[in-house]
Order: C-alpha cells, then structure tokens, then sequence
C-alpha cells in the first residue's frame, strides 16, 4: 500500500454557530490571532507528509480558495513597502511541491457525501480526512501520528480521544473490539453520538482519519442517516464490522473551533504559547482577573 500523500479537507459547511460572522466568511477562515483555522489543519497535513491538498467546497466558500491561492498584487505592494518578509509569508501558505485540489460539493448532504465528492482526485489511494474545526497543538499532531500508523498496518484508522460520559453524545463512539497485538485499538464498531446510557465506550472519534480507498464503495450505496445525510460514520461502522478499522490515541491537545467557547480556549492558548504575545497577554488576564475579583468583592 502507498503513502499516504492526500488529504481531503470538507469546508462547505454553512457554519451557523458563528452567525453572523460567517454570512460572508467562511468559518474555516475565522482567524487564531492572525492565522485562519483552515490553515492549521493545512501546516499539519504537510507537516506529516501530504503533498495534495483536496477541498471540498460549497456555495459562497470561493474565499477559502482565495486563501491558498497566489495574491501577486498583494505580494507586489508588499514588496514595494519593503516588507519582504510578509511576502514571504504570504508566497509561502502553501509550500512549494504542495498542490491544492479544489471539489464542489454540489449540495449539503452531509460528511458523508463530502468525503466522497473528493474520490476522483483521491483516486485508488489511501487518504487522510481533516475537519478544520478541531485545531491540534503539540509536539506530535494526530496526522502525522496517523500516517506513521499507516505505513505500519495499512488499514482505516481513526483518532481518538477518551471523553467524558457526558460528552458522549456529541461524538462518534466506538464500540471496541478484541485487543489488538499492534499497539493499535481495536474498533468493532461507531455509534454516532449515542445517549449517554447505551454509549459503548467514552472512547470518541473526531476530526482526524485516515482511510483506505474501500470506504468510497461503502458511501456510494449508503443510505441517508440522521438528519437525511449521508453520514461518514455509517459507512466507517460498517467497515468497522468488517474488522477493516483501528484506532490510535490522539496525541495532541484538541480544540473544538466549531464551539464558541472551544474557539475562544484556542485563542486564548495560543497567545499565551506565542513568543512575541505571551508575556503581555498573560498580564492582561492577570490584570482583567484581578479587577474583576475586585469588583465581585465590592458587590
């Protein structure tokens, strides 16, 4: 089996939680301080060896192109100013070598069908998914994790994460199978974000996978799930029954950029571990903490 070399990256969702920023921004490109989500998830894919960058895009989602395509106009007032080090950091979002691929996902049918508007550019290839919503921070990020996984056993696998009871419900949950002798979990099945009292496990799917080409052939017959759409996660259950799919522990530390709260923790984060920010931005907490301390003491 290849290396994985493409990745597909879903951005035509409508991103109604953070109306009404997103009536005419894309979510994927709400920005983390200066960066936009959709970039992350893209520095991690190439950081784990992915030279095709596959999006699938909606209506109203031409800026997310926009983004990773070249800007010489932009590039050339830069440079006029003499700011050439910001056009090189414009010229540079995508490598050189990293292509970026662009699919239309003719109507919202779910993840699902999403995924498998991209098996053309994928072709017979293994692949990783990335949903831009969860941001990853740490030494090593789940694509790469996911990728080195691969090469030893060639097979589907998912990134997981244990979560709490209560959380089970927001997730794909997996029902575990027998131990597996590769270090890998063993995944007998996904419950799509079952209630709490028949959850199977807390062990939790999300953003991050990496699939062999067979899963194309499972959604080109799925039938519509929950909510009427063609749901990924019926189709890697039944791969899953086939003793097709594992597992492997997320390494990093998630943010849920899809919540508000999950974005605002991710800003938060990342400020504080930038070098140029940290130190001010950790005193503008403790100053605004103490204040509002100061103000709950006098009420």
């Amino acid at each position: 089996m290849a290396r994985i070399t493409k990745a597909v990256f879903p951005v035509a969702g409508f991103g109604t939680r953070f109306l009404p920023a997103t009536k005419a921004m894309p979510k994927e490109l709400l920005p983390i301080i200066d960066k936009p989500i959709v970039q992350f998830a893209v520095e991690e894919a190439v950081a784990a060896g992915i030279t095709e960058l596959i999006f699938v895009t909606g209506r109203n989602k031409r800026a997310v192109g926009d983004h990773f395509d070249a800007n010489l106009e932009l590039e050339n007032q830069l440079m006029a100013k003499g700011k050439k080090e910001l056009r090189d950091m414009v010229r540079n979002i995508v490598p050189e070598g990293v292509a970026c691929i662009f699919v239309r996902q003719p109507e919202p049918l779910g993840l699902g069908h999403a995924v498998l508007c991209a098996a053309p550019a994928v072709g017979d290839n293994p692949f990783a998914v990335l949903l831009a919503d969860d941001l990853m921070r740490g030494a090593l990020l789940p694509t790469a994790a996911l990728v080195d996984a691969f090469a030893k056993n060639p097979r589907s696998i998912l990134s997981v994460s244990e979560v709490p009871l209560s959380e089970v419900s927001k997730y794909g949950i997996l029902r575990l199978g027998v131990p597996a002798e590769d270090g890998m979990i063993s995944v007998a099945g996904l419950v799509e974000k079952p209630d709490p009292a028949q959850a199977p496990s807390r062990m939790a799917s999300f953003g991050r996978y990496v699939f062999t080409p067979e899963i194309f052939d499972l959604l080109r017959v799925l039938q519509p799930g929950a909510g009427g759409e063609i749901q990924l996660a019926d189709a890697i259950d039944q791969l899953a029954a086939q003793g097709k799919v594992s597992a492997i522990l997320n390494p990093s530390m998630r943010y849920d950029c899809g919540d508000k709260f999950g974005y605002l923790t991710a800003i938060v984060d990342t400020a504080l571990g930038d070098p140029v920010y940290a130190d001010r931005f950790a005193a503008l907490l403790r100053d605004r903490l103490a204040k509002q301390a100061a103000q709950d003491a006098a009420e």
